[in-house]
């Protein structure tokens, strides 16, 4: 991905405008009541839409933060994934990281929800990293670990080693737990794989 384009709105620009303050003699911040922003690849093809009530752009160092985001991830221009969180914080355009109370919706199947404390992306890669306490659920299995990446491309969770695996019962209580070594939750085929680090052990499960 050698450039990129970005479309940012500045709502409601007319209305509350931007205040500017002095940081230093070389640093200005621009706060923005209201926040909107497209990035899009040389192609045109949308890669993810940013908003935020609340956010400030450090104008030397090219970095935007921002407050209770919400952020559309696309592929071939459909949404395929909502993330929200407390704060985050996007670099030179490229560099996507957010903290706080991470949710991650699939769009692809109903009821696919991660939860985790951070969440950082470089645009140029086709992986989402996640850490602290991530948990994968969904109305069949929880699947928790303290890193995950998620490929988009191949739309695979892994899961890092020490990975706890629960199935859960029709009534939605906990049927069994398995603790195992790293698992990998295909989202498309609602598949599990596990393997250990000798590749000597491996299982799956489809539901």
């Amino acid at each position: 991905m050698n450039k990129l384009y970005i479309s940012l709105i500045l709502i409601p620009i007319l209305t509350y405008g931007c205040r500017i303050k002095d940081i230093d003699n070389n640093i200005y911040t621009q706060s923005i009541d209201s926040f909107t922003m497209n990035i899009f690849s040389s192609k045109g093809n949308k890669i993810f839409t940013i908003k935020s009530p609340f956010s400030s752009y450090n104008k030397k160092n090219n970095i935007f933060n921002l407050k209770d985001t919400t952020i559309y991830l696309f592929k071939d221009n459909e949404p395929q994934y909502i993330i929200n969180s407390d704060n985050s914080k996007l670099s030179n355009n490229k560099l996507l990281e957010l903290k706080g109370n991470v949710l991650l919706k699939t769009l692809l199947r109903e009821n696919d929800v991660i939860y985790a404390n951070s969440f950082t992306w470089n645009i140029d890669n086709s992986e989402y990293l996640l850490t602290g306490n991530v948990k994968f659920e969904n109305n069949t299995i929880a699947l928790s670990s303290n890193k995950a990446i998620l490929n988009k491309g191949n739309d695979i969770i892994e899961f890092f080693n020490p990975v706890k695996y629960i199935i859960k019962s029709r009534a939605n209580k906990n049927s069994y737990e398995i603790n195992s070594e790293n698992a990998y939750y295909d989202i498309n085929t609602k598949s599990v794989s596990f393997r250990s680090i000798e590749k000597r052990v491996r299982s799956k499960i489809y539901f």
